[in-house]
């Protein structure tokens, strides 16, 4: 399919074809949210922890004899039951990220660039340069365009006075190529690919 390509200042300057392999698909709504949960888990610090019977500070002697008191027999007072004890099945450090195989990976980038191509909210880019690091030039070339809320993702390497400018915009975020992922593509409104990424990502996606 074609696609416009156009400049920061919302001018077209040409047009881009884009393969139907990898911009084209339908919407599976099922893989996009496994690729999104797969993510969220392997960001999960997962440090989560509460001290369990072995590991609370105590004494091990037992409070009260076993019989006679008319009271339930206890071993030490740092069993769960009892203020102060350890915590019975309580949450421990570990990891909460999980597999899934590379081919539905792939299919969930190629899935949310075909949403964002199917919603006319794909803007192909001539390239992210600005001549200047200040932020206020930026603004006011994304204000004519009317992203609110958008992804760049540029080629291998970005512009450092863009990436700069950029940085302070909110609702703006920049991307290399190689770190386009489900997740970001989809909280944001709009997607923005650079000439460069969009050949890239062809070549690496299909």
């Amino acid at each position: 399919m074609k696609c416009p390509v156009i400049s920061l200042d919302n001018k077209k300057v040409g047009d881009i074809d884009l393969d139907d392999a990898v911009f084209a698909l339908p919407a599976r709504p099922d893989i996009l949210a496994r690729m999104v949960n797969w993510q969220l888990a392997k960001r999960r610090s997962g440090n989560h922890k509460t001290k369990q019977r072995a590991e609370v500070n105590g004494t091990t002697a037992k409070p009260f004899r076993q019989k006679g008191t008319g009271r339930a027999r206890q071993g030490d007072r740092k069993a769960p039951n009892l203020r102060g004890g350890g915590v019975a099945f309580g949450p421990v450090v570990r990891s909460h990220a999980h597999s899934l195989p590379k081919k539905v990976r792939r299919l969930a980038l190629r899935t949310a660039l075909s949403v964002k191509q199917a919603d006319g909210k794909l803007v192909i880019l001539d390239k992210a340069e600005a001549k200047t690091a200040k932020t206020a030039d930026l603004v006011k070339q994304v204000v004519k365009l009317g992203w609110d809320s958008a992804l760049i993702i540029g080629g291998a390497e970005l512009d450092a006075n863009f990436t700069r400018a950029a940085g302070n915009i909110r609702g703006m975020d920049v991307l290399p190529q190689i770190g386009a992922n489900v997740y970001d593509i989809l909280r944001r409104d709009t997607l923005v690919l650079t000439q460069d990424a969009a050949e890239q990502l062809q070549e690496r996606l299909k």
